[in-house]
């Protein structure tokens, strides 16, 4: 029988410990029937979390179809493989698909075409150099990028719409296909239908971009209005 809140889908959501901005996000992108079930995770070390797949076992007793993992890898050289690795792990422990915000990014991009980006980050000029490589490793060429420069992870969930707003308005101001946001702390999903009417542009908001491609990934293909172009393909 189907779950009675959720007759089309369960989707396992998993987000790092201090981050209070995926659950909240994922909610408002929830078609009918659908419902998010939430596990926690702590980051560390080489594996990109030593308990995930601890903590996945304990999610898949609500029988989800897909585990959504509401974390990007960017800052740092390598990070993007990492998460990938890791996540292929999960899939192999878990047996349901597993997708990552990082590389759901990546796909977005190439799902609307764009080539040329403007990213937005959390971070300073420093890690954002890394955030510029990964992106470039992935097949975009990076036009501009800007972090809001948060002095901690815990702080970036504490980032005011307004200071978001006018970063997103100085990386859109560049010659771009679409404007890509990574690091799923950062509360921009709210933003997104604004930010696009704005500038003109596609955005990408990583934790929008993960839900979309996981959604997609069960065989759900809902237009969900309100919140960018990806929402809607």
């Amino acid at each position: 029988m189907a779950d009675t809140l959720a007759p089309r889908a369960v989707i396992g959501v998993m987000t790092p410990a201090m981050n209070t901005v995926v659950q909240p996000e994922l909610e408002l992108l929830r078609p009918e029937g659908v419902t998010n079930q939430m596990q926690r995770f702590r980051l560390g070390g080489d594996s990109v979390s030593d308990d995930l797949i601890e903590e996945a076992e304990k999610l898949m007793d609500c029988n989800p179809a897909a585990l959504c993992i509401g974390l990007t890898t960017d800052a740092g050289p390598g990070g993007v493989e990492r998460l990938a690795r890791r996540c292929t792990e999960l899939e192999e422990a878990v047996g349901v698909p597993v997708l990552n915000a990082s590389a759901a990014d990546h796909a977005a991009l190439r799902a609307l075409g764009a080539r040329r980006v403007a990213v937005v980050t959390p971070f300073n000029a420093e890690i954002d150099q890394h955030v510029k490589a990964n992106t470039e490793a992935a097949g975009f060429e990076v036009v501009a990028i800007k972090g809001t420069c948060a002095p901690s992870l815990p702080e970036i969930c504490e980032t005011s719409l307004e200071k978001i707003r006018a970063v997103f308005r100085e990386v859109g101001a560049a010659e771009c296909d679409a404007v890509l946001q990574v690091g799923t702390a950062l509360p921009v999903v709210s933003l997104i239908g604004e930010l696009e009417a704005e500038l003109g542009k596609p955005i990408v908001a990583c934790s929008a971009a993960v839900y979309w491609q996981t959604l997609r990934a069960i065989g759900i293909k809902d237009s969900v209005t309100g919140y960018g172009t990806l929402m809607t393909i």
